[in-house]
């Protein structure tokens, strides 16, 4: 997938397209169902393998990353909440490589909500309609399935939601708008409108669980699998500075018994090391099954996101700093400082990290003796 990747960068960039080789790629070899348990024929991996395959990736290419955690949190869901018999139908086509998932969590007029949802979900006899846009869809244009957060049939508030699945067959899809970003150009997040009919069963949970569902799977896989994309991405950068560094032709163009500039180099080392510490700790909480809903794990989660998101971006940062304009700012640089910048600005604001820290001062004063999880 990395190979693939990378031969495909130059052009997935420029044209701010679906990396559909690397798709491809992580079909044939089964990593679409890393995390489906070896008994219903998926690879059997855990939250570290999930972690580790997101940092190889984000070496490469942060899209590439983040479209293949994306995934592994949608399928997650789908291991740990759907019944029978659409948990019979769906682990096969995820562990044979059949079934990529985007996720339908974004809507006009919420804000960046997640635990609301205006689109109503309406029942009709065995069936559920389905009326749906989202200003940002990852992969939505080329997705085999989809998990959409809808406004529970019976409910009474906003955050009465629904979590369900739909096949593409079973939906009209429409692109609604350009995907033109700064950086993920890759992602290919296109705004969606989607539209259809699907039976009754298809709901994870029960109706107005998503809470719940995203508290277990959404929320942690999330931020572990963001924040492993961005550290790769962030300490795929710094390696190749390095490289540079010690390359002995390039590297007469840089003053390396600078204080300064060593300086620079151990800052972002320095910010490194501290996301993956907190990145290790946070998958032993999720892998030891533990109750994530005490404050202190929800703390530990949610500073996980916004410290990766910062640091890593701050780091490369450094960088640009460190090496200057010709190998910190320009396109066409081995170091590829330019993209995994642009890449990293995106991090702050992918789930917001202002939101989160307006949901962690609510959780301090829940935790006055400041446990640590």
């Amino acid at each position: 997938m990395a190979r693939v990747a990378e031969e495909d960068l130059a052009r997935t960039e420029r044209d701010a397209v679906f990396p559909e080789r690397a798709l491809a790629e992580m079909r044939r070899t089964g990593l679409l169902g890393l995390l489906v348990p070896a008994e219903d024929g998926g690879l059997g991996g855990t939250v570290a393998d999930l972690v580790d395959v997101s940092m190889i990736l984000g070496r490469t290419d942060m899209s590439v990353a983040m479209i293949f955690a994306m995934h592994c949190q949608q399928s997650e869901a789908i291991v740990r909440h759907a019944a029978s018999p659409l948990r019979e139908e769906l682990l096969p086509l995820l562990a044979s490589g059949d079934l990529y998932l985007a996720s339908v969590t974004t809507e006009p007029g919420k804000g960046g909500h997640l635990f609301k949802s205006y689109a109503p979900l309406r029942e009709a006899g065995a069936t559920l309609e389905i009326d749906r846009t989202a200003p940002i869809v990852t992969g939505g244009t080329v997705a085999d399935g989809f998990l959409i957060t809808m406004r529970s049939p019976d409910a009474t508030a906003d955050h009465h939601v629904s979590l369900v699945y739909a096949h593409r067959r079973q939906l009209r899809v429409e692109a609604t708008g350009q995907w033109c970003p700064m950086g993920m150009r890759a992602s290919h997040s296109l705004p969606l409108t989607l539209s259809g009919t699907i039976p009754a069963h298809q709901v994870l949970g029960e109706h107005g669980a998503f809470h719940r569902i995203a508290q277990d799977v959404f929320g942690p896989l999330a931020h572990l699998g963001w924040s492993a994309a961005w550290l790769g991405t962030a300490s795929g950068a710094l390696s190749r500075v390095l490289r540079l560094l010690r390359d002995p032709k390039a590297r007469k163009r840089f003053d390396l018994g600078s204080e300064l500039f060593l300086t620079r180099l151990s800052r972002s080392r320095q910010r490194l090391d501290g996301v993956h510490a907190l990145l290790r700790r946070t998958q032993e909480l999720v892998a030891g099954e533990t109750d994530l809903s005490a404050p202190g794990s929800q703390l530990l989660l949610n500073n996980l996101k916004i410290t990766a998101a910062e640091e890593c971006h701050a780091a490369v940062n450094d960088l640009v700093d460190a090496v200057g304009l010709r190998h910190g700012y320009l396109q066409d640089s081995p170091t590829r400082l330019e993209k995994s910048l642009r890449d990293l600005r995106s991090a702050a604001l992918n789930y917001s990290n202002d939101r989160l820290h307006l949901a962690d001062g609510q959780l301090c004063l829940l935790d006055p003796d400041v446990n640590f999880a």
